[in-house]
């Protein structure tokens, strides 16, 4: 092994020219899947990868089994009601994929196969179905199907009493469709072949030929998408346009889909809101006059401009207002009060209001499927980073609860008084206090030599809760301890949070996550002997960052599909999400936004230094992080590092963004991951 060679890509020299400087890409010509000699470069660094981490694939393969032995196999989801039927998911022993199901009238009524994922996948290396959509006569179900894992979908249907496939093939899809109340009319969203932009929606007739669908929606602006759907009430259906920072709405009544879409409120530059439909008025989640942290307002659903919004539930500076849930007695607020969250249940009739009782010290709860529009019964998700995932359902006029499912963790070994949870807060550099949710086993020293694995996402306002993992136990059993870390750029503490990490204060998502190193360093929760950082997509943004920033604090880093070439991606609009990001990242046609890019672009920022081991993974199909990223990303570092540290490139050549598609084959993923980490720890027999 010690004589394997290291996969060196050879150099080709192309200026990039902006704003009158000049970056050299010596590695731009891997951008080109077709190009054999590039396959021939993804194929050695994966020769190279799997040759030198021989020695644990036994303790992958175990890794794996200890992993899967946790988890049901013949699992099934809780049924939730719609139109009369109840439907479900559940897994059969030996298989990968769901089988999707329904019951006629009651949950005990003899079951109905919709869609065997297992017998369509046959013959596909991956397989997803999505967005199933059943007709208002229940007897029709469009569906999406993704095979090659770039989330392009090809719908068909489903004539759910005979079982026929209809001729009618929809292709380029997002996998997502409306009936219309005549249940022959079905609207869909097209994607732009080359960027994947989400920009077009169309109607299709039931026996026509695709041919001759209408356009309905065509979205001009490249840093918009638009999608489509119907509200809970079933009267309208919604065609929604949104960048970042703004959104813009259309709608018909569900009963006419042949009439013309009216805007529900122009679009307004900043102006972000969502729309929820009870009675005869719609209710609107939105950031209207400077409520950063959101406002409810509500106007007549015959007049909806901006201009007509009252508000209906003020802006409070100390919480988030995430989300709104209606039913026909009560409406729910998920609200988020520092960093955790909130469900308030509140009686349409007399106001009466109560927020579910949550006691762990940091926890996840979120509302969950309720399609039902008249019914008392809420059901809502519950776990935390060591409780198991609950699905319970509560009687919002009884106030009582009933749980449906606990998560099982097989194997009998799993004991929730065996695992410890804290929440801590470190001092950031411009002394504003950022938190961190942590999991460790009971037996595990706080003595600084026990490991540590810092994981962290912080981009697009998305929050990464406390949740439990049956995955992680095979870290936690092994004396890792667990931190999530809430960084600027989510939304943890707030949608000032998040602004405080994107675009032109993105770094302060980079030295957050550095400044909590050092507190878990200094706090003698690890050494930067044994500390580890993980992080995907923008989260592996995040780990070419700090590599960059402070290599030495880390043993070991693991990025996954990780978006470093910010610069060049960002200027380059043919590549998919590109223009929709500008208000994420900033426009770098714009010098400011480019020179801010470029002096923390990971690619951009290589330098002659010492660098940790590190693990980084790709898709040869990913459109959200094309392969050549990560690729360039580490040709780039071979050259520059001057340390001995082993440096991996494990491309799958079969998956895109989210790896593998199967239920346990995405754990052979992980287990890889957890070898490499349990391995630098010289922990791999145990």
């Amino acid at each position: 092994m010690a004589n394997i060679k290291i996969p060196v890509a050879k150099k080709e020299p192309k200026e990039l020219v902006k704003h009158n400087d000049v970056r050299i890409d010596n590695y731009y010509w891997l951008n080109n899947r077709e190009d054999k000699e590039v396959i021939t470069y993804l194929e050695e660094e994966n020769t190279y990868y799997n040759t030198l981490t021989a020695h644990t694939k036994d303790f992958q393969d175990a890794l794996f089994s200890e992993m899967k032995a946790r988890i049901k196999e013949d699992d099934a989801s809780v049924p939730y009601k719609l139109n009369g039927y109840w439907y479900g998911t559940r897994y059969q022993i030996g298989k990968e994929y769901p089988i999707y199901s329904r019951r006629k009238g009651e949950e005990s009524a003899p079951e109905e196969i919709l869609f065997d994922c297992n017998e369509l996948a046959k013959g596909s290396d991956y397989f997803n179905l999505s967005g199933v959509a059943i007709s208002p006569n229940n007897n029709l179900a469009a569906y999406g199907v993704d095979t090659v894992s770039r989330r392009e979908y090809t719908i068909r249907i489903k004539n759910l009493e005979t079982g026929e496939i209809y001729d009618d093939v929809i292709e380029k899809t997002t996998g997502s469709s409306v009936w219309a109340a005549d249940n022959k009319t079905l609207f869909y969203t097209k994607k732009d072949s080359v960027t994947l932009r989400s920009d077009k929606i169309y109607k299709h007739k039931l026996g026509t030929p695709t041919a001759e669908d209408e356009l309905v929606y065509h979205e001009e602006d490249e840093t918009f998408n638009t999608y489509i759907y119907k509200t809970k009430s079933k009267k309208f259906i919604i065609i929604g346009s949104s960048s970042t920072l703004t959104s813009e709405y259309r709608f018909i009544e569900t009963d006419n889909p042949d009439s013309e879409f009216k805007i529900f409120s122009p679009r307004e530059r900043g102006l972000e809101y969502s729309i929820a439909h009870y009675g005869n008025q719609f209710f609107i989640l939105t950031n209207k006059d400077k409520a950063f942290n959101f406002k409810l307002m509500k106007c007549n659903d015959t007049a909806t401009a901006s201009n007509l919004w009252e508000e209906f539930i003020p802006h409070r500076a100390d919480v988030l207002l995430e989300d709104l849930d209606i039913f026909k007695d009560y409406y729910i607020l998920s609200e988020r009060e520092n960093g955790l969250n909130n469900i308030k249940i509140v009686r349409w009739d007399t106001n009466e209001a109560y927020y579910l009782p949550f006691e762990d010290e940091t926890y996840t709860a979120y509302v969950g499927t309720n399609p039902d529009f008249d019914t008392s019964i809420l059901r809502y998700g519950y776990n935390s980073l060591t409780t198991p995932s609950s699905v319970i359902d509560f009687n919002m006029d009884t106030k009582s609860k009933e749980i449906k499912k606990e998560q099982e963790v097989l194997g009998g070994v799993f004991k929730k008084e065996n695992y410890k949870s804290e929440r801590i807060w470190a001092t950031a550099r411009d002394g504003v206090k950022v938190p961190m949710s942590i999991v460790y086993h009971k037996d595990t020293k706080l003595d600084g030599k026990s490991p540590v694995l810092q994981y962290a996402y912080g981009s697009y306002g998305y929050t990464i809760d406390p949740y439990f993992s049956t995955v992680r136990l095979s870290l936690l059993d092994r004396g890792f301890i667990y931190a999530i870390t809430h960084i600027r750029g989510g939304e943890y503490l707030g949608r000032k949070w998040y602004e405080d990490g994107k675009l032109l204060k993105k770094t302060n998502t980079f030295t957050d996550f550095v400044d909590c190193s050092k507190h878990l360093i200094n706090n003698n929760y690890t050494s930067k002997e044994h500390l580890y950082a993980s992080g995907g997509s923008a989260g592996g943004l995040l780990m070419g960052a700090i590599i960059n920033m402070a290599p030495e604090l880390y043993n070991g880093i693991i990025a996954s599909v990780p978006f470093v070439d910010v610069v060049t991606t960002m200027l380059d609009d043919s590549i998919p999400l590109t223009t929709g990001e500008y208000d994420e990242w900033g426009n770098p046609n714009d010098k400011e936004y480019y020179d801010y890019m470029k002096s923390y672009s990971p690619y951009d920022n290589v330098v002659v230094q010492d660098y940790p081991t590190m693990l980084v993974t790709t898709g040869l199909h990913d459109s959200q992080v094309q392969y050549w990223e990560p690729a360039k990303w580490v040709a780039k570092l071979r050259e520059s590092k001057t340390d001995t540290n082993l440096l991996f490139l494990d491309t799958n050549m079969d998956a895109g963004h989210g790896g593998a598609s199967g239920r346990f084959e995405a754990l052979k993923e992980v287990a890889k991951e957890y070898a490499f980490l349990i391995d630098l720890e010289g922990k791999i027999s145990k």
